[in-house]
């Protein structure tokens, strides 16, 4: 550990732990991004917490704060100090009358979603994996698909969290609304979500059940009741065959029936298909004849009228599995807009540049099956809207998914005209995009006229960090003012460099302010926590070690270092 960091743990005189470790490698979960935090530190409780806090601010080191890495952009990348909440996760009280549940903000959904169970309790919604801490979730404005639901935050009653002057502070609907609404959409930059009450439901199960449709049928009853047939309803789209898989499911007091399964659509289904996608790398021609072959091995449906169905516990039957790393670009746009977006997409896949009327040549491009198409409605919901929800606020929300694969971790080829196309008509439907995905074409400025209450999260978020302790190169490249390129906070992190990662995707670095100096006991009398009067603790005990670097799946790597800048 770096000595400025033992000297300020030495003047702190108190038996609280920090536990952290000086050599780790932090990557997503589709290994798109690879960076090397200074530190990563595993609180195990608020008092843990908030000494990282207050000793982050005494280093001068920005703080983020990561879960599972699901998000495939670089939003949790960092060279500083990385907080990861996976042992600050116990279910704190559950009130099974009233359906209430207060946890820690690090469990993952799938440790909630099994002690709910055990107490004939069931989260109302959830997307489309459950490995993201509950905090994580909602604080990227995670979704299901359901017109009969809005997005995960919802849900949430109240929230904890520890702001940069290291106090812990509540709020909900009641208590410190801005901050609420706020917080219900983070992104990280606004502090460390530590507690979270939650309103649960009774358990239940799910009948479902998913058929393979002509794409002229999908838009012929998009508005004769195609959404509102069943509580959940997703597509698959797959636009070379035209086609389309609609999934609908709805609770049931039926007994367990497991959907049908064979060795095609297991094991040995999945590596040909993930063999014959990198295959496309090469050969990116033979992709629309995988679809047909998608159809089989992924969802078992060879021809028109297929069907398949099965009865699961309500949170099983709602997950899907997200198979290989990918690049995902999603975004929000009204619902009514939904058949005007497939069609024109649909033609420029097909080379219809009239009827498509989107400005990019589609040459050479050959796209990944399934596009994912979801929906939610946020409308109807009585509580506090985050600031930085992504959903119409007016009427019910489509979600349209660009997943493009990275089999074996190599990028597929024209991935990047693809998006811009795809991000060109997103934004001429009035779409959003969903913040914890790949977006490449959209500026600050979009932003700014996509979100009217981005002004108002701007303003929360410098009063509760007014230095920048939360804030990275992502956040001020997206939402905070221009600053000419340099670092304008006196905690955040701007990105240095970035390299090709050896094992696929991107290394990233940051800029650090310089380590502090060697401090007497006079000058440490001037620290930021004395100058700001927040609570310093008095003394510390370091649970670590350096040797070799340890990945998020415990591989040994090569030590990386951020730049470091005055």
């Amino acid at each position: 550990m770096e000595q400025y960091v033992q000297q300020e743990l030495s003047k702190i005189d108190d038996a609280v732990p920090f536990r952290a470790s000086a050599n780790h490698r932090h990557h997503t979960w589709a290994k798109t991004y690879h960076s090397f935090p200074e530190l990563y530190i595993q609180p195990h409780t608020t008092e843990e917490i908030r000494k990282i806090v207050n000793l982050a601010r005494r280093c001068r080191r920005r703080l983020v704060v990561v879960g599972c890495g699901h998000s495939p952009s670089d939003l949790t990348c960092t060279s500083s100090w990385m907080v990861n909440l996976d042992r600050y996760n116990k279910i704190l009280k559950l009130d099974k009358e009233s359906k209430t549940v207060v946890m820690q903000a690090g469990i993952r959904l799938y440790d909630l979603i099994g002690q709910l169970r055990e107490n004939g309790m069931a989260m109302p919604n959830l997307g489309s994996i459950d490995n993201q801490s509950i905090a994580g979730a909602f604080a990227t404005a995670t979704h299901g698909s359901s017109t009969r639901h809005g997005i995960l935050s919802q849900s949430v009653l109240s929230l904890k969290l520890v702001l940069a002057n290291g106090h812990e502070v509540a709020c909900s609907s009641e208590e410190n609304n801005d901050l609420f609404r706020a917080a219900l959409v983070s992104l990280g930059a606004l502090g460390i979500i530590t507690e979270v009450v939650y309103q649960a439901i009774p358990a239940f199960r799910l009948r479902w059940s998913q058929s393979l449709h002509p794409l002229s049928q999908i838009v012929a009853e998009w508005e004769k009741g195609l959404w509102a047939r069943a509580e959940f309803t997703r597509i698959w789209w797959l636009p070379y065959n035209k086609k389309a898989i609609v999934w609908r499911g709805d609770k049931t007091d039926e007994e367990i029936r497991q959907p049908p399964s064979n060795w095609w659509t297991g094991t040995l289904g999945f590596h040909a298909y993930h063999i014959l996608l990198y295959m496309s790398t090469w050969f990116p021609r033979i992709l629309p004849s995988l679809e047909k072959f998608v159809l089989n091995v992924q969802y078992g449906l060879p021809h028109d009228g297929a069907h398949r169905s099965g009865v699961q516990e309500g949170q099983t039957g709602l997950l899907m599995n997200c198979l290989y790393s990918q690049f995902v670009n999603e975004w929000a746009i009204p619902l009514e807009k939904g058949p005007e977006a497939l069609t024109r997409l649909s033609a420029w896949f097909h080379g219809d540049e009239e009827k498509a009327g989107i400005p990019y040549d589609r040459d050479g491009i050959y796209v990944h099956a399934p596009v994912e198409v979801r929906v939610t409605d946020t409308s109807t919901n009585t509580g506090p809207r985050p600031y930085l929800d992504n959903t119409v606020p007016d009427g019910p929300t489509l979600y349209l998914n660009a997943t493009l694969y990275r089999p074996y971790h190599t990028d597929p080829p024209g991935h990047k005209r693809y998006y811009e196309a795809f991000e060109w008509l997103m934004k001429e439907m009035g779409g959003r995009p969903h913040w914890a995905k790949n977006f490449r074409s959209v500026t600050k400025g979009d932003i700014g006229i996509m979100y009217p209450h981005m002004e108002d999260w701007l303003r929360v978020r410098n009063e509760v960090d007014p230095e920048g302790l939360f804030v990275g190169d992502w956040h001020r490249r997206y939402l905070l003012p221009d600053d000419e390129g340099e670092a304008s906070l006196k905690f955040e992190e701007r990105i240095a460099r970035t390299e090709s990662a050896q094992a696929g995707g991107v290394n990233w670095f940051g800029q650090l302010p310089a380590n502090l100096p060697s401090l007497s006991p006079q000058s440490s009398e001037e620290s930021f926590d004395i100058l700001h009067k927040a609570e310093v603790e008095p003394r510390a005990m370091f649970d670590g070690g350096e040797g070799k670097v340890q990945e998020d799946d415990g591989d040994e790597i090569p030590t990386g270092r951020g730049d470091v800048v005055m």
